[in-house]
């Protein structure tokens, strides 16, 4: 069969979409060529593009007619697949066959039915296969010095799960007024003779404009944020309009945490962001040392978001009764995650730091 016959055969909607023309195996997304490949006959095709008149691009929402969003369809037939040891909750294609809980690795897995739910207008598409994902998890896990060489031979990087997880990007033009104060340092002579440094304190008001682009929230409450933050930035730039495709042979997690939460999020986010902006504006403009006591009122305009699944991979090992997570980002490689500390290691470190200051000592002694 070709691949413009396997393309039509694929691009529908149904349940069927996933399932090899040649051999009925069940496709998988190649992160390699961005295609769907088949593993067991290894035959590909293309992932067929949108016919949304946009030119592939991912469209911003009206968050003003959030409401109005429309249906929840994920565009093909899926089954929900609760962990029962985690609660994790990860959709499949009916397909799919998933035996390990991509985040906690327990096989007490059992299908729930799919609630409504908005479907991502948007995915960032895996470029980093599990190898690779294996590949960058081992180097950083070898750069760290002071992990037990048995925590290192138990972090199986080969386990690694595949998930795209769901993120809210927002767009919105903020104006800010501003009220501070800043200060200027100056050298005096004291009481006992000795200078020291003073700071003189000014008021200061402005307005400030800033456009934010994709602003980035976690939209899922069961991961580490802190975990997560290491992997970023993404290129959202290379986004494309949500197929189910793209979820060949990887679970994606439903949002948890809306997009009113998110937004709210988002909002204290932008909020420290437009602080550094405008204390850095304070500084160069008065040639001040210090600023405090920044107070900003802004505004949002025009504000528009995206419902984006971003690829991960996910790992975790056990040691010594402590559960470590692990990920890797699935589009450049980065790697987050921590790791358990060697007491020895850090004992001997610590003893050679204490030999280095007090050779540095005697020498300063003796001179």
């Amino acid at each position: 069969m070709s691949s413009q016959s396997a393309e039509a055969e694929i691009k529908g909607a149904t349940s069927e979409e996933a399932e090899c023309p040649s051999c009925s195996g069940s496709f998988q997304f190649n992160p390699t060529t961005s295609n769907l490949k088949c593993p067991y006959c290894e035959f590909e095709c293309d992932i067929p593009d949108p016919e949304d008149g946009h030119g592939g691009s991912v469209q911003e929402m009206d968050f003003a007619n959030v409401a109005n969003r429309g249906g929840y369809d994920w565009g093909t037939e899926k089954k929900s697949v609760i962990c029962g040891s985690c609660a994790a909750e990860s959709i499949y294609d009916v397909l799919q066959i998933a035996n390990v809980c991509p985040y906690c690795d327990s096989n007490q897995l059992m299908e729930a039915a799919v609630e409504d739910a908005l479907p991502p207008n948007g995915v960032i598409p895996f470029e980093i296969t599990h190898k690779q994902a294996s590949d960058h998890f081992a180097g950083w896990l070898k750069s760290r010095w002071f992990a037990p060489r048995a925590a290192k031979e138990n972090a199986r990087p080969d386990s690694f799960q595949g998930v795209y997880l769901p993120h809210w990007t927002f767009d919105s033009k903020t104006a800010s007024r501003y009220t501070a104060q800043y200060g200027r340092n100056r050298t005096v002579n004291g009481d006992d003779g000795k200078s020291k440094t003073v700071t003189d304190w000014f008021p200061a008001q402005g307005f400030y404009q800033q456009f934010i682009d994709d602003h980035l929230v976690l939209a899922s409450s069961r991961h580490d944020e802190k975990l997560l933050s290491k992997l970023r930035p993404f290129d959202s730039t290379k986004a494309k309009v949500f197929h189910s495709q793209y979820l060949a042979g990887f679970a994606a997690e439903r949002y948890s945490v809306g997009i009113e939460a998110g937004w709210e999020q988002a909002q204290k986010e932008i909020n420290k962001q437009l602080e550094s902006e405008v204390e850095k504006i304070i500084k160069s403009k008065y040639a001040a040392d210090h600023v405090k006591d920044v107070k900003l009122s802004v505004s949002h305009s025009n504000v528009t978001y995206k419902y984006l699944i971003l690829p991960i991979w996910l790992s975790s090992f056990h040691y010594k009764g402590k559960l470590y997570h692990f990920a890797v980002n699935g589009q450049s490689g980065l790697v987050g995650g921590s790791a358990p500390v060697s007491a020895l290691r850090v004992s001997i470190v610590v003893a050679a730091a204490a030999a280095i200051i007090s050779g540095m000592v005697w020498i300063a002694d003796k001179f």
